[in-house]
């Protein structure tokens, strides 16, 4: 068992959130005041400002030197398990995908990084260029007619569908308030539709896995408005018989979304043309190179059917031949509007766009071959190992990750997945559970993708042996971890359940810091 061989033990640090470190009249860099010739040439800048937009004190801001704002972020990075440092083949259903450092050239320099979503569309010809042909590619690889990279992520762009959904049919003057969606789908495919209002119904896997047309029949019906479905399932399972369900959708007068956040074990092998779906979203933050950074910042990429075009968000960006230039395209018939700022998140869609560039047709073909490949190597590893399943669909194969059980450990060790998840943190490994609620029990879903060598995923799975040894050896050990990490094992969650307790910003954390957190003090001289 090699799981111990590097030697890992992660740096940690005693480290404050920056406002504690603050030291008042501190500063890093001191600004020159203007010179008498400047200043008598732009007169008084601030009365430019309208009243309305001038703070009336000074932003609450950390106060600290360069050196010390310098070491408390490396400290911060040191404390982070990621792609670079470590094996996070753990990140199931969110292709933790290696980003190429030459895309971070590029999204870095000051022809990306400086423009400003105002700016006069003639002065950012170029970057209107490279959405259009982003366009044009997701178009050969979806089959579909149209794309707006405007949404800012994958549940965004299942809301941007249900919008569209919406629309459509108010404008065909129907009635229908029913969106399906089936278990093992990404679970913002049932949460996303009911902020529209939509009533959703879940199908269903069985025993094998699969969901059966059968079952479909019984929920679709005329209040149908749209089938929102993943394929492959958060199981790994694809379903061959996906274009009887899209058919029977259809002839039910409902539309077809199709959530592809998760492409790696598909591109260039299968689209959503092909299916039958009206309408498809991808996550360039995924599956198109740019790192997840824990929900942001992402691309939706959403594309649909002509039929569906005239109801996509503004702008779009198009292309006058006669001039030679590209434009912001608000004059959409049916258009739902904007879902977000501007047009795009371009940092997300540049690097999309240089990934594609640099692979081509065949190298997207073989991204999908070598996902497909690197999951079932793992699978047939990881079935190798005590006390591990991977439930559904029996000695078959997976298409990009698999969701695996420890249920048999549990039973037999008293070890839970949640154990073992602080452990693998002991060596420089990441480890994801599942989605809520564990339909699966005592899961683990992993994820190879197309990035990671023979020696890694070996690596991997020698660490995830050792520990299911340690949990028939010394339960007691793999219990009390992580050892190596930044933090120790917390044993109070209850924080976690009740967002009266949640300080999302540093300003929330001040408002409830007194009610949480201070002492309570009964002397009000005192107090």
């Amino acid at each position: 068992m090699s799981g111990k061989e590097t030697g890992f033990h992660q740096a940690r640090w005693n480290e404050p959130i920056i406002y504690d470190l603050t030291s008042l009249g501190e500063r890093g860099i001191l600004v020159p005041a203007a010179e008498a010739e400047i200043r008598n040439r732009v007169g008084d800048v601030i009365s430019h400002i309208p009243e309305g937009m001038r703070r009336k004190s000074a932003a609450n801001l950390p106060e600290m030197g360069q050196s010390r704002v310098l070491q408390h972020y490396l400290r911060l990075a040191q404390e982070t398990l990621g792609r670079d440092l470590n094996i996070d083949v753990g990140q199931g259903t969110c292709t933790m995908k290696y980003n190429p450092p030459i895309n971070e050239a590029f999204i870095t320099t000051p022809k990306i990084a400086d423009l400003h979503p105002l700016q006069d569309e003639r002065t950012v010809q170029g970057v209107l260029e490279i959405v259009y042909r982003l366009d044009k590619f997701m178009r050969e690889i979806s089959g579909l007619d149209r794309f707006s990279l405007q949404p800012g992520g994958g549940s965004h762009a299942i809301y941007t569908m249900a919008s569209m959904v919406r629309a459509y049919f108010e404008e065909k003057g129907e009635k229908r308030d029913e969106i399906v969606t089936t278990l093992f789908s990404h679970p913002s495919d049932a949460a996303v539709p009911r902020l529209k209002g939509y009533k959703v119904i879940i199908v269903p896997a069985e025993e094998d896995g699969f969901v059966r047309r059968s079952s479909l029949e019984k929920v679709v019906s005329e209040r149908t408005a749209a089938l929102f479905i993943t394929n492959p399932e958060d199981t790994g399972i694809f379903n061959p018989h996906i274009r009887q369900f899209t058919d029977l959708v259809h002839a039910a007068g409902g539309l077809c979304g199709y959530d592809q956040a998760n492409a790696n074990g598909i591109l260039g092998i299968t689209r959503a043309k092909e299916a039958g779906f009206d309408m498809s979203f991808f996550n360039l933050h995924k599956t198109f190179s740019s790192p997840h950074g824990c929900g942001g910042p992402g691309s939706g990429a959403i594309g649909v059917t002509d039929e569906l075009a005239p109801f996509l968000p503004v702008p779009l960006i198009g292309y006058d031949e006669k001039n030679d230039r590209y434009f912001l395209d608000y004059d959409i018939d049916h258009t739902i509007g904007k879902v977000k700022d501007y047009y795009g998140v371009i940092p997300a869609v540049v690097r999309a766009y240089a990934w594609i560039m640099s692979l081509g047709a065949e190298g997207l073909r073989q991204v999908a071959r070598v996902a497909v490949l690197n999951n079932n190597y793992l699978l047939h590893k990881m079935l190798k190992i005590k006390g591990v399943d991977a439930p559904f669909a029996p000695g078959k194969h997976r298409l990009e990750q698999v969701r695996y059980s420890w249920e048999e450990l549990a039973k037999e060790t008293g070890v839970q997945t949640t154990d073992i998840q602080r452990r693998v943190a002991d060596f420089g490994g990441h480890y994801w559970m599942s989605h809520e609620p564990w339909v699966v029990p005592q899961p683990v879903t992993l994820e190879p993708t197309e990035s990671y060598s023979k020696i890694e995923l070996d690596t991997y799975v020698s660490i995830l042996e050792r520990i299911a040894h340690e949990a028939y050896e010394d339960p007691d050990l793999v219990k009390g971890a992580p050892y190596n990490s930044t933090i120790d094992k917390m044993d109070d969650h209850s924080y976690l359940d009740d967002p009266e307790k949640w300080a999302i910003t540093w300003r929330g954390y001040q408002k409830k810091y007194s009610r949480y957190f201070e002492p309570k003090v009964d002397d009000p001289e005192k107090g």
